[in-house]
């Protein structure tokens, strides 16, 4: 130890206690004012005489401060003998006010007893705008990947007079970040169309950036005359060679609007949905295999076909539709199907939006809800 160290005065304990880094206060179990440190008397803006005995602890408290004070604050210290890290709001003696944290501590007599109230105050105010900030950086990039989402699915529908296509896209209604459910519909040629619903793990930014990324992918193999299960093949491939998509879970389908030949495949995604002409609605399970690379060997992706007769409905979703954490998956499953099946009659636009409101039902999700219906009608 240095002969500079050896000379540092003293600090008595009355002066660590005056000077302290945070205000010091003892109340009775009233809340009245029985001591405080010169802090406190600066953070507050009263002098000391006009806190002791003068005023209780929650008369330096906002109207609101007040109110949480006496449903929530006292309760908990009796209850629990502590309270710690409650953010209140003080107001000072000219009126302005101070972000605070306080943390309190029931002190007890040799007989156990109750018999004061020990209190730290620390000066918010720093804090508090750092969390400011921080909402209103994450408000900033919850816009910009909502921008960046609607500007990526904003893509025309494809028109055909065999083909009545309509889309629900409901954005998540709790939190703050968007997710990566994303639909497409293009043409494949004159006489054939594709369909994609697809879920990217993640939310924010970084997902509807990778949305994006593999809808163009999709659109630009498509583009190559690749069938269903050979795209989704050349898709897993791009995704690991890209490192982007991990776990990515899409349907592809295609559909030649002459004959009604659907050709599926799925990379782990839930099933589409199919209402034929006079047979119950039910779920197309062929042509399934793994989420995109999400194997270290992957092998072949499978895909299945059916012929879709006149004046079938084709549904396809994400699963924001139809999961919910207080209830088993099949009876979202079966649920679905019931409403497909109420409203197979309704054109697809009407179909999409009704299913949407109907299986939620007023229940608020965490997740995006895409929903994309089809009927095949070819003239007569």
């Amino acid at each position: 130890m240095s002969g500079d160290d050896d000379e540092l005065p003293e600090d008595s304990p009355e002066e660590l206690f005056e000077n302290a880094p945070c205000g010091y206060l003892t109340t009775r179990l009233d809340g009245t004012i029985v001591k405080v440190n010169r802090t406190l008397e600066a953070l507050t803006g009263f002098d000391r005489a006009e806190l002791v005995g003068q005023r209780r602890f929650q008369d330096l408290l906002s109207v609101g401060g007040r109110i949480y004070h006496e449903t929530h604050y006292a309760p908990l210290l009796q209850i629990q003998g502590h309270v710690r890290e409650i953010a209140v709001d003080l107001v000072r003696a000219d009126g302005t006010v101070l972000p605070a944290l306080v943390n309190s501590v029931l002190r007890h007599d040799a007989q156990g007893a109750p018999r004061a109230i020990r209190t730290t105050v620390f000066d918010a105010t720093d804090r508090r705008s750092y969390e400011r900030e921080l909402i209103r950086a994450r408000d900033r990039e919850h816009e910009i990947a909502a921008q960046l989402q609607r500007g990526l699915l904003a893509g025309e529908i494809p028109q055909d007079p065999a083909l009545d296509l309509g889309v629900e896209y409901l954005p998540a209604v709790t939190g703050l970040e968007v997710g990566g459910d994303w639909y497409d519909a293009f043409a494949l040629g004159e006489r054939a169309i594709a369909l994609v619903v697809g879920d990217v793990v993640g939310r924010g930014i970084v997902a509807a950036t990778t949305m994006g990324q593999l809808r163009s992918a999709v659109r630009a193999l498509a583009g190559t005359g690749l069938e269903p299960g050979a795209l989704l093949e050349a898709l897993d491939r791009y995704a690991r060679r890209h490192a982007i998509g991990q776990m990515t879970t899409l349907t592809y389908a295609r559909l030649d609007l002459d004959s009604g030949a659907l050709t599926i495949a799925s990379a782990g995604h839930l099933p589409p949905a199919l209402a034929a002409p006079g047979d119950a609605p039910e779920f197309l399970w062929g042509g399934r295999s793994a989420p995109l690379d999400a194997t270290l060997d992957p092998e072949p992706r499978a895909q299945a076909g059916v012929t879709l007769r006149p004046d079938s409905m084709l549904v396809l979703f994400t699963d924001g539709l139809i999961e919910r954490v207080d209830r088993p998956l099949q009876m979202g499953l079966d649920g679905l199907l019931a409403e497909i099946d109420a409203r197979r009659d309704r054109p697809a636009a009407a179909l999409a939006a009704d299913l949407t409101r109907a299986m939620l039902a007023e229940r608020r999700t965490s997740d995006d809800v895409c929903v994309v219906a089809l009927r095949w009608a070819p003239p007569a």
